[in-house]
């Protein structure tokens, strides 16, 4: 994808000849998928346009483009352990939301938005490094480049040093802490130079050397300017000498910030130094111009561009900087060093003001754009490069700027804060896979009511995966991960929702799982996430395919499904209570139902007599299912052994049988026979009621033989 375009390969047209779709007289229709962000782009017929040609009959293909590429191994590394900060720091902002809106900003908080967000710079360093070792890797190219983690380290480490300072240091002069920075992100003067002009005897008749002392200097590393000046004690020159040997005293004994308990010593202690500076500046400019050259460079120049350094000259630092090739961020930094030693984080935006209007950023670097933002005092605007870099740094970033109140006006369009908008943003980056919709759910459910709406949205799309089945399952064992009631991901899901308080979504979830487990013919857990859903029509609906189960599979199977159910009825009847509807009632007709069948099949037939007059009695059964019951009772009313029925209980059931009967010929045998006759192949009412007539005469033969033996 480039911009708001998707590049499709193979192209459906030619390039330059996208007319020719519109001249076929058809169009592009695209599709967003319900699991991810990715799309289903297609032809279709251009309903508007009249086709000039007759239309290709060959098939067209379906590309399935995504708005973003999925996270890779390394890339998902980074997603997962990253969230356990971004969780901490919900967590701190949800104790505040318990307190006093103020106390977020407390010094205690405040340290620990500081740890919290240094956390996050040492995890990007750790990335940085493990994404900058040489190749080959066994798990395949780096889906972003070490270069790619180095800039979200400056970006990141820049944004604590201006917005968190350590406590007690928010008035602080900044000057020493940026250019610390400066020095640890973009090393100059290098290494290696420091090294080849330490192996010379006369350094200074290297080209190098000067602008290497002077880099040195600008960077407020006095080690190696000490050194370096100390070398000199071999040049030539005696003014030189002389002039070198007080410059590395002055420049090892620059006040440096943290020596001091207190500004106001630092200040003065500045102030004393620079009038050591000044001492050098009227010896050297004793020195005569014929005296000011050796045989490689006018070395008091040289000199001078130092001193004009330590003097703190504006002018002279912008040029030097130039003439080296550094940025605006050496100029800034360098400025609150030497310039103005007492610059603070309020006064940056005005410096970086000034040093951009003649050394202006680099436009097509998101890195150095996010630098200027953040150093001008434009947070806002330092988000949107972020998001353009990678939209995890903008979303972490707005997450710990809104506490801070760096955001302005909280609200955007349709109530979104700048802070939820960059969060969002990032949660669909993350939904391009959809393995990761715990984390992106994560982030979703800390965006207010659309955030919140948006994770619902992607919980109930959430695969459960209840029919997969695993070689094991196929040899005989349910791969299915069950614990009481929960069923593989559908439990984190459940758990999800119970954690973000989303009983809505929780309750579409379950009846999205029950739904499916029908299908699987998993009735037990079926009834179960409906009851959690209470979603008692749904639960009408298990019960109704149960029910066609004794149908389809026979009295048997029908027997076994339903005695799974037994638990979740019992639990219906303690967790609902007042919920004894209609289709709770058809529920404990089936589970009663099979418990008299399956004591049949057990040979248990006294008890199942029992059973079958006390569904009749109690009106636990629906009529539609009398009929089916009375021919499943014909083998205990004709059992010879012994009489299986009361007197009482043989007339409930006659009483039964002869309402069928009655009904029938008044026109109502559809209430009472189409599930039996749904059990006679090809045939009809009149068949059914031939088969009750049996019923009617065992009945009836029952009678007599109680009579008899009563008699």
């Amino acid at each position: 994808m480039s911009g708001a375009h998707f590049n499709l390969t193979p192209p459906l047209v030619p390039t330059g000849r996208s007319d020719d779709l519109l001249l076929a007289g058809q169009s592009l229709s695209a599709s967003f998928s319900p699991l991810d962000n990715s799309l289903a782009v297609f032809v279709t017929n251009a309903p508007t346009s009249q086709p000039t040609g007759s239309q290709p009959e060959e098939e067209q293909p379906i590309y399935f483009p995504g708005i973003d590429a999925v996270p890779s191994s390394e890339r998902r590394l980074f997603i997962t352990d990253t969230l356990l900060i971004f969780a901490a720091f919900q967590n701190l902002l949800k104790t505040a939301r318990t307190k006093d809106p103020e106390w977020i900003q407390s010094e205690q908080n405040l340290a620990v938005m500081r740890k919290l967000s240094i956390d996050y710079v040492n995890f990007i360093k750790e990335c940085w490094i493990h994404s900058s070792q040489p190749a080959p890797r066994p798990d395949g190219p780096l889906q972003f480049s070490g270069d790619h983690y180095r800039s979200l380290y400056t970006c990141f480490s820049l944004f604590v040093v201006l917005y968190l300072p350590e406590s007690g240091y928010e008035e602080a002069p900044v000057g020493e802490e940026l250019m610390e920075w400066l020095n640890i992100h973009f090393i100059e003067p290098s290494t290696e130079e420091g090294d080849h002009l330490s192996s010379l005897k006369a350094p200074w008749e290297d080209e190098t050397f000067w602008p290497y002392l002077t880099r040195a200097t600008l960077r407020g590393l006095s080690k190696a300017t000490v050194f370096f000046f100390t070398m000199l004690s071999g040049h030539p020159s005696s003014d030189l000498q002389q002039l070198a040997e007080t410059m590395a005293s002055v420049i090892s004994s620059q006040p440096r910030l943290q020596n001091f308990a207190a500004e106001r010593d630092f200040a003065y202690a500045s102030r004393r130094w620079k009038d050591n500076v000044k001492a050098i500046r009227l010896e050297m400019e004793q020195i005569p111009e014929a005296d000011r050259f050796d045989d490689f460079d006018n070395w008091w120049d040289r000199l001078s561009d130092i001193v004009g350094i330590l003097e703190g000259r504006g002018t002279i630092v912008e040029r030097v900087c130039e003439e080296l090739g550094a940025d605006w961020k050496e100029v800034c930094a360098a400025w609150g060093v030497f310039v103005d030693p007492r610059l603070r984080r309020q006064d940056l935006p005005d410096v970086a003001e000034r040093v951009l209007d003649s050394m202006p950023p680099d436009p097509t670097s998101l890195e150095d754009m996010v630098h200027t933002t953040l150093l001008s005092g434009k947070p806002v605007d330092a988000l949107l490069h972020a998001s353009q870099l990678d939209r995890w740094l903008s979303a972490h970033l707005a997450d710990i700027m809104e506490p801070l109140s760096l955001l302005g006006d909280p609200l955007l369009q349709d109530d979104i804060s700048v802070r939820d908008q960059h969060i969002l943003a990032y949660a669909e980056y993350l939904h391009s896979d959809p393995a990761l919709w715990r984390i992106t759910v994560d982030y979703m459910y800390s965006c207010g009511n659309v955030g919140k709406e948006r994770g619902d949205e992607i919980l109930i799309r959430v695969p459960l995966r209840l029919d997969v089945k695993t070689p094991m399952a196929q040899q005989g064992g349910d791969s299915r991960i069950q614990a009481g009631n929960v069923v593989g991901v559908l439990k984190d899901v459940n758990q999800t929702c119970f954690d973000y308080q989303r009983e809505a979504a929780r309750r579409t979830v379950c009846r999205i799982a029950a739904q499916t487990l029908v299908r699987d013919k998993d009735y037990g857990l079926a009834v179960s996430y409906c009851s959690s859903a209470e979603d008692w029509q749904g639960l009408g609906r298990v019960v109704d395919r149960l029910l066609d189960e004794y149908i389809v599979s026979g009295p048997t199977a029908f027997a076994q499904y339903a005695s799974d159910i037994a638990p979740s009825l019992q639990n219906i009847s303690i967790q609902h209570p007042s919920s004894q509807g209609v289709f709770i009632h058809r529920l404990m007709f089936a589970v009663r139902y099979s418990h008299f069948l399956q004591l049949r099949m057990k040979h248990d037939l006294q008890n199942a007599a029992s059973d079958l007059v006390t569904l009749f009695r109690d009106d636990v059964a629906p009529k539609s299912w009398w009929a089916v019951m009375f021919c499943d009772a014909v083998d205990l009313l004709q059992y010879r052994t012994s009489l299986l029925f009361s007197t009482a209980g043989a007339t409930e059931l006659l009483s039964k049988l002869e309402e069928i009967f009655t009904r029938s010929s008044q026109g109502s045998g559809g209430d009472y026979l189409d599930i039996l006759t749904r059990t006679i192949k090809g045939g009809g009412h009149k068949e059914a009621l031939d088969r009750l007539k049996i019923v009617r005469l065992a009945l009836a033969r029952y009678f007599a033989r109680s009579a008899v033996l009563s008699a």
